[in-house]
């Protein structure tokens, strides 16, 4: 299909970001409560920054605005990333709970122009010619038009046995300069990857789509008609939340859990690819960050204070110890405060059992890192034993926690940095550098920062409980419920 400049210009194409997963294989960086999507693994940006980002200028736009579907875990982090490159999202929309990609994609549907185009994107790959990828878009856009359901096949550089395969067939008049696709395939063994690369008709499943959100809600219709109906009730109960669009918790719990390939792709017949040749990278493993890494001379990744010798091939991460190795080869390192992965890296796809198996202990690990971010700021737990816990707690110029109590602890404060304005039972006064109070259990406070500097404090709890649920919310203009 050939469009002009002009219709370019009025297509009503939307980009959907896909911003709710949880990225385990790369633990222990990515964790449930800060997933690879808002971690900078390659430069300045995240992965999900990147995602945007690299939609400038296309369709003839000069602002980006995206309809985002995030983890409602992640609202605030998710917000302010946004933020940090001045994008203005259409809409965010929190999902309660996962429920893989055929209900999220309804969801935008839903909330969409039955016309407009969908453009469909993971928050969490890499690609390296923006350039390519968004001429691969752009026809994607144009395809979609015609009310067929777009995917982007990857062009293989290698039989990966890692990722699923798309068969596609010979172009026809609904297909356009795009190709109509002929089958999805799981993924492959070795043999079958090299049958298939060797093909020539073969391409990666890339997870990338563009439609028409009245064309998708159709073929959910016809093949999926529960999955619909659970989240048009779903969007039917939704509330406004300042900048976030929260569904109906229930009724979305009650919906299947489905791929939007099982659920559809896999069924109509009207699929087509677009070949995608961009440096795509789904960025899946360590080993997959280690492919697309700059190495020095001996084949090693690393970042943060390392040194090594006689270590070849090997991906070395360091968040703040001196990370030494001698004599390694093949091998995933990665030093977090709290944790230290070592792995064989070609077998990196095997640390998801890891986390499961803390999340079988019950251990925060897999959860959290040390450090945990807040809309205000964040926090650091610098030690912990079973009666006391200190922390550094650092706001953000112009931010405020909420309005609090405690029912176990009592917390001692120290002003480290900045100034801070504290509000104590009926008292309200302010703290400078080296000057503390205490708060006794029970009493109502809030810690504020109204400088135009970052406050930074040290916290030190005391009591019977120290868990993160011990907080009563009387008042926060976050709209954290009790307790959260």
């Amino acid at each position: 299909m050939n469009t002009d400049n002009s219709e370019r210009e009025q297509l009503n194409m939307v980009p959907v970001v896909l911003s709710g997963g949880a990225g385990s294989r790369l633990w222990p960086l990515s964790r449930a409560h800060y997933p690879k999507q808002f971690i900078p693994f390659t430069g300045e940006y995240s992965l999900l920054q990147q995602t945007l980002m690299r939609l400038t200028g296309m369709v003839g736009k000069t602002a980006i605005e995206p309809l985002v579907i995030g983890n409602e875990d992640h609202r605030f982090m998710l917000a302010e990333q946004l933020r940090q490159i001045g994008v203005s999202p259409k809409q965010i929309i929190l999902e309660p709970c996962a429920r893989n990609t055929a209900p999220a994609l309804a969801l935008a549907a839903l909330s969409a122009e039955p016309e407009a185009v969908l453009l469909v994107l993971p928050s969490d790959h890499l690609i390296a010619d923006v350039q390519a990828f968004q001429q691969a878009a752009q026809l994607a856009c144009d395809t979609a038009c015609q009310g067929v359901l777009v995917t982007f096949g990857v062009v293989p550089d290698c039989a990966h046995t890692g990722y699923g395969y798309i068969r596609a067939g010979e172009a026809d008049e609904l297909s356009g300069a795009s190709l109509p696709v002929e089958e999805f395939v799981e993924k492959p063994d070795q043999a079958s990857a090299e049958r298939y690369l060797n093909s020539g008709e073969y391409y990666w499943n890339s997870g990338m789509f563009a439609f028409r959100a009245g064309d998708y809600l159709a073929e959910l219709e016809r093949f999926r008609p529960d999955i619909l109906s659970a989240c048009r009730e779903a969007v039917a109960g939704c509330t406004q939340d300042m900048d976030f669009t929260r569904i109906d918790a229930a009724c979305f719990d009650n919906c299947p859990s489905e791929s939007i390939d099982y659920a559809v792709m896999e069924k109509t017949d009207r699929a087509v690819v677009v070949p995608l040749a961009a440096g795509w990278n789904d960025v899946g493993s360590w080993s997959a960050l280690w492919d697309v890494a700059d190495k020095d001379s001996s084949g090693n990744r690393t970042q943060g204070d390392v040194l090594t010798v006689d270590t070849q091939d090997c991906y070395l991460h360091s968040e703040g110890r001196l990370l030494a190795t001698v004599g390694l080869t093949d091998l995933v390192v990665v030093e977090t405060d709290d944790a230290v992965l070592v792995a064989d890296k070609q077998r990196v796809q095997e640390v998801k059992a890891v986390v499961q198996q803390l999340h079988c202990l019950g251990r925060s690990e897999q959860e959290s890192h040390r450090k945990v971010y807040r809309p205000w700021g964040y926090f650091d737990s610098i030690a912990k034993n079973s009666r006391y816990q200190a922390k550094k707690i650092v706001v953000e110029p112009g931010r405020r926690l909420s309005l609090q109590k405690h029912r176990y602890r009592a917390e001692h404060w120290v002003v480290v940095r900045g100034t801070a304005l504290v509000t104590r039972g009926e008292e309200q006064f302010t703290l400078e550098v080296d000057q503390s109070t205490y708060i006794p259990v029970g009493m109502v406070h809030r810690l504020e920062n109204p400088g135009p500097d970052r406050l930074e404090i040290v916290e030190v709890q005391t009591g019977d409980y120290l868990g993160e649920d011990d907080i009563i919310r009387l008042e926060d203009k976050y709209g954290r419920v009790d307790g959260s």
